[in-house]
C-alpha cells in the first residue's frame, strides 16, 4: 500500500473485535484534527503534548457514543497546566464525521523542563457524557495519577465502569517526504468485556489503591487479557502514528492469532460549535450595567473562542437581558 493510500486513514477511528479473546478495541489516527486544534494557540511543547494526548483519548473513547451526543474529557489541576478540555461531538447523521475540539489553560512561568505529565499536579481527570436535551449529563472522575493521561483514563474505566481498559498511544511532530513538520498521533484502545461484575471490594493495586485493569480479570479471562496486552506491547511508536502502516495491517500484525474483525471506520474532524448566537445567549443573563463593564473604550463588547480562536465584536446595546426585554416589548404578533 502506498503512502498516499495510507493517508486515507488519517483522522479516522477504526473499531475492531478480537473474537478469540472477548476483547474489543479501536485504532485511531489523527493528523488534520490536531493541526486544527493546535494551530489556534502558541502552546509550549509540553502543553501541546498534553492536548494532543487528550484529543487522541477523546477520539478513541468517543467513537462509542451515539449520534449527536457529546463527550467531554477534562483535566483540572493545581499544577502549571490548570485545565485541559476536549469535546467530542458524535456525528449528526450516519456517514457524517464526528468533531473534536480542545484547549488548555496554563501558567507559563510555572512550567518546568520535565515530562508533559509533570506539568499537572494534584487534581482530577473527568469524563462527562451529555446525551442531549431532556437528559441528565453523566460525570465520572478519577485522581490524576499513574504518570500519564492515558493511565488516568485506564483508572477511570477500572474504577467507574469496572471494564479492564488499556491504551497504547504515540504522538509528536512528524514529516512526510518534503512536507512541513506537523503533529500526528495514533493509538490503540483495548477493552475486555467481562461476563459478570468482578469482586473488587478490597481495592486496587494502583496508586492510592486505585483499581487497575489487571485487578478486574482472573482465570481464563485474565489469561486472555494478559496475552492480548503482551501482544500490544510489541507495537512500535511509528506503527501507531502511521502513515506507513494501515490500521488494518497493524491489527493483523499484532493480533492475527486472536482473529481480529473490523467494523466501519468513523471519520473525525476538527470542529467548533461557537457562533455569534451562542455568544449572545451567554451574555443574555447580564444587565445593562453588567454589559457596560464589559464594553471597551471603542464602545464594543468583544469575545474570543478559546477552542477555535474566533473573534466576536458586538454592539453592547443589543446585549443582555435588558436589551432582550426592550425587544420583546416592541414586538408585535407575527414578528418572531
Amino acid at each position: 500500500m502506498t503512502l498516499v493510500q495510507n493517508l486515507a486513514w488519517d483522522d479516522t477511528v477504526l473499531p475492531f473485535q478480537l473474537d478469540n479473546s472477548d476483547v474489543r478495541g479501536r485504532v485511531a489516527r489523527l493528523d488534520g484534527v490536531l493541526g486544527g486544534i493546535l494551530r489556534q494557540h502558541d502552546y509550549p511543547a509540553q502543553v501541546e503534548a498534553l492536548v494532543a494526548e487528550m484529543a487522541l483519548l477523546a477520539a478513541l473513547i468517543g467513537q462509542t457514543i451515539k449520534l449527536r451526543w457529546k463527550l467531554q474529557l477534562q483535566v483540572q489541576s493545581k499544577g502549571p497546566v490548570r485545565m485541559i478540555t476536549t469535546d467530542y461531538y458524535g456525528p449528526t447523521a450516519d456517514g457524517e464525521p464526528a468533531r473534536i475540539r480542545a484547549y488548555a489553560s496554563f501558567d507559563a512561568d510555572r512550567l518546568t523542563d520535565g515530562l508533559p505529565f509533570d506539568q499537572v499536579g494534584e487534581g482530577y481527570f473527568a469524563i462527562m457524557l451529555d446525551q442531549g436535551q431532556g437528559t441528565e449529563p453523566y460525570k465520572g472522575i478519577t485522581p490524576l495519577a499513574g504518570g500519564s493521561l492515558s493511565a488516568c483514563a485506564e483508572a477511570y474505566f477500572a474504577q467507574s465502569e469496572q471494564i479492564p481498559t488499556r491504551f497504547s498511544l504515540s504522538f509528536g511532530r512528524s514529516t512526510e517526504g518534503n512536507g512541513p513538520e506537523h503533529w500526528r498521533a495514533g493509538g490503540v484502545m483495548l477493552q475486555h468485556m467481562p461476563k459478570a461484575s468482578p469482586d473488587v471490594a478490597g481495592g486496587g493495586t494502583g496508586e492510592g489503591g486505585l483499581l487497575q485493569p489487571d485487578d478486574l480479570v482472573e482465570g481464563e479471562a485474565g489469561e486472555n487479557w494478559s496475552r492480548v496486552n503482551i501482544l500490544l506491547d510489541t507495537v512500535d511508536a511509528l506503527e501507531l502514528i502511521g502513515p506507513s502502516v494501515a490500521p488494518t495491517d497493524l491489527l493483523v500484525r499484532l493480533f492475527h492469532e486472536e482473529q481480529p474483525r473490523v467494523f466501519d471506520a468513523q471519520a473525525v474532524r476538527f470542529g467548533c460549535t461557537c457562533s455569534e448566537d451562542r455568544v449572545r445567549q451567554s451574555l443574555s443573563i447580564y444587565s445593562a450595567r453588567d454589559i457596560e463593564t464589559m464594553t471597551t473604550e471603542e464602545g464594543r463588547v468583544t469575545a474570543d473562542c478559546q477552542f477555535c480562536g474566533a473573534h466576536y465584536d458586538l454592539d453592547p446595546a443589543t446585549l443582555g437581558f435588558d436589551a432582550q426585554a426592550d425587544e420583546s416589548k416592541g414586538s408585535a404578533p407575527g414578528d418572531t
